[in-house]
């Protein structure tokens, strides 16, 4: 389904457009294999959003080979420095992020970690300033109370895919997938604790601030 207006799309797209050489070169990875990255138009989202709130600890549930991870680490040095936590359950993908991340200059603030992502933020000591999420979707409703629990006061959550390429407004697409992004999309909207907004971009962001 085409979400959003070509027009539109491709004037997001032509904003978004950066100069970074390895960012070009993972996009284009991604591109030649078909691997789902956030591109260029969510990342700079992403990046935006962490320093507008001076992020210095981030976790990612789910980072593939270090694209969102760059976006992050680019802003928590640029923030003054911290962590940013990148896991993965793919050594070979775990690998390649740390060969990116390298190149980029970024390897003294990134931790990696291959296992699973949930699992990971539970046995990770200390509260976040922001939070991606970008698991299996069916996982999505299930992880938000420990988000909840290790998301500061003051924190954002960031959610990908949650207009899953249209398939959330189709009754009769009941998959795991499906409901899991139904059901995380009203947890947040009806919990007072967040303040949330559903951005079309891409494939649809979920931003969620922790206010109370």
């Amino acid at each position: 389904m085409e979400l959003i207006e070509k027009r539109v799309d491709e004037h997001l797209a032509e904003l978004a457009r950066h100069d970074d050489p390895l960012l070009n070169r993972l996009e284009a990875r991604a591109a030649q294999t078909g691997f789902p990255i956030i591109g260029p138009v969510a990342g700079r989202f992403c990046y935006q959003v962490a320093r507008m709130i001076g992020a210095r600890r981030v976790f990612e549930l789910g980072s593939g080979f270090g694209y969102s991870t760059l976006w992050f680490a680019r802003a928590v040095q640029e923030n003054g420095g911290g962590k940013v936590y990148h896991t993965v359950w793919d050594e070979g993908l775990s690998s390649e992020a740390r060969s990116f991340i390298a190149e980029a200059g970024y390897e003294s603030i990134v931790t990696f970690t291959v296992a699973e992502a949930v699992e990971t933020l539970k046995q990770t000591e200390g509260q976040f300033d922001l939070i991606f999420n970008d698991i299996d979707k069916d996982g999505y409703p299930d992880s938000i109370p420990l988000i909840k629990d290790k998301l500061s006061v003051g924190g954002a959550l960031i959610i990908d895919n949650m207009l899953w390429n249209g398939r959330i407004f189709d009754p009769r697409d009941r998959s795991g997938d499906t409901e899991g992004i139904r059901r995380a999309t009203r947890l947040l909207f009806d919990d007072p604790d967040f303040v949330s907004s559903l951005i079309p971009l891409r494939d649809g962001v979920i931003l969620a601030l922790r206010v109370t």
